[in-house]
This record gives C-alpha cells, structure tokens and sequence, in this order.
C-alpha cells in the first residue's frame, strides 16, 4: 500500500478491532510517518451516527475551539467577513461563532445539521477562512478532499491530533477510535508539511493537535500562543463582537425580536 499523502510505500504496522467486529489492518509511510488504515469498508456503518456516542468531549471542544478561532481571526483575519465551517456535524460551533458574532456558515454531506439551520454555505463563495475541526482523520483520501475545501476558502484552520512519537500501535492510544470506526487517518507533522508542499501553502502548527494552512506568513509562536486554550479567553476579552442571536432570529423567522418590559 501507497501513502495517500506522499505516494511512498506503506508497510504493516499494526492491526485491531473496528467496531468491535472488523479485524482491521494499519500501515506506516516510510517517509512521513502517516498511519492509514487498510480500505475502510466499513465507513457505511460507522456513520450511522455522524457523531459517536463515546464523544463527550465535543461541548468542552467546541467552546474551546470557538475560543481559539476569535483569537486567531482577530489578529490575523478581517472579523467582518463570513467564515465557513467544512465538515460542521450537527452545527454547533457554527452557533457558537454566531452567538459571539462572527459571520459563520456550514457546510457537512454527511451530518444532518440541528443547530445552525439556514445558515447553509453558498456553495461557489470562496470565504477567507475555513474551519474544519475533527475532519482529517476521517479522510480517505486527503489530497482531493482539501483540494476541495481550497476551493471554498483560501486558509484552513483544522484540529486533528497528531502521531505521538513514542508511536503508539492501533489499540495503545484512543486517538485511533476503533470503537467508532471513523479514524482513518492518523498524521505527523511531516506528513502535514508534504501536505502544506502539495498546495504550495505554509503550514502553522502547535505540533500538537492546532494546525493552519494558509498562504499568511505566521510565526509558530505567535499561532501557539493565540491557540493555546488558557490564553485565548484573555486575548479576546477585549475584541469582544455583538452577538447575531437577534439577527438571526430575525432571518429565520422574519420577524423582529421585541423587547417587553
């Protein structure tokens, strides 16, 4: 098997369960490290729930991660634009950004959206910047897919968490989800940066699980510090935005939203 990012040759690395039925292969690049599984003929029944149910750090992820975004919009970012979230789930950071009165809109083909219906993404608008929070590892194939987002949006700002370096095998680290089935892609920086090389784009990460494509020039540093959790509250305290809860209410509805006494 062939790297889906840069083409070298992938050998075994590890097997486990999927879905708690499947005995599944996994490989290792030989030049970037990616960790892909083999062809995942089971996606079909993983995604009968967009989200898995052993996902219950997606309200304390999202509101950090919608913290992080304002901070790294403000400086880098006109606030003023629209902004679109690639591959949004069920739409709740796309409410989150609203609420705090950024211009968010969605776009998923899988998830069935609850929380940000009407604020579907015009599909030719290329939007300055595109989140996609929990989306790579899913990927089956990369290179299209990001080819795809780019033509929506000129930056990316994405979270995936990268290979450890102690390299933990499928089984040892719960990054590989094998009880949901839907990771499988598993990436190094170095496959990031082939991936940054591939769309002529610089990449910006915290080496962590925080990354950005983008043609901007950044510094590492100045990224780390705008998306480090515990900073970014303080940051935006004073970039505060009125939030578009009203004027949503009124687009939705057509109606104004009065205030009784």
């Amino acid at each position: 098997m062939n790297c889906k990012i840069c083409g070298f040759e992938s050998a075994h690395f590890g097997n486990s369960i999927i879905l708690n039925k499947y005995d599944v292969e996994y490989f290792e690049c030989s030049n970037c490290g990616l960790i892909q599984t083999e062809e995942p003929y089971w996606l079909d029944e993983a995604y009968n729930s967009a989200i898995a149910s052993a996902d219950v750090g997606i309200m304390k992820r999202n509101l950090e991660l919608a913290e992080v975004t304002k901070s790294l919009i403000n400086i880098f970012f006109d606030s003023k634009n629209a902004f679109l979230d690639y591959g949004a789930g069920y739409g709740l950071f796309v409410r989150l950004m609203r609420d705090k009165g950024f211009n968010f809109f969605w776009y998923d083909k899988f998830a069935n959206n609850l929380l940000s219906r009407g604020f579907e993404s015009e599909k030719n608008k290329v939007y300055p910047l595109i989140t996609a929070f929990e989306v790579f590892e899913h990927l089956i194939d990369p290179i299209s897919e990001i080819k795809e987002m780019l033509k929506r949006g000129n930056s990316i700002f994405f979270s995936t968490t990268l290979l450890p370096k102690s390299k933990p095998k499928p089984g040892e680290w719960w990054y590989y989800s094998t009880f949901a089935g839907q990771h499988v892609t598993v990436y190094t920086k170095k496959s990031l940066v082939y991936l940054a090389d591939k769309f002529d784009l610089n990449l910006i990460s915290n080496d962590k699980n925080l990354h950005l494509l983008t043609t901007k020039k950044i510094s590492d540093t100045a990224f780390k510090l705008l998306v480090n959790k515990e900073i970014s509250p303080f940051i935006n305290f004073f970039t505060r935005k009125k939030s578009l809860i009203d004027l949503d209410f009124e687009t939705i509805t057509g109606e104004l939203k009065k205030k009784v006494k």
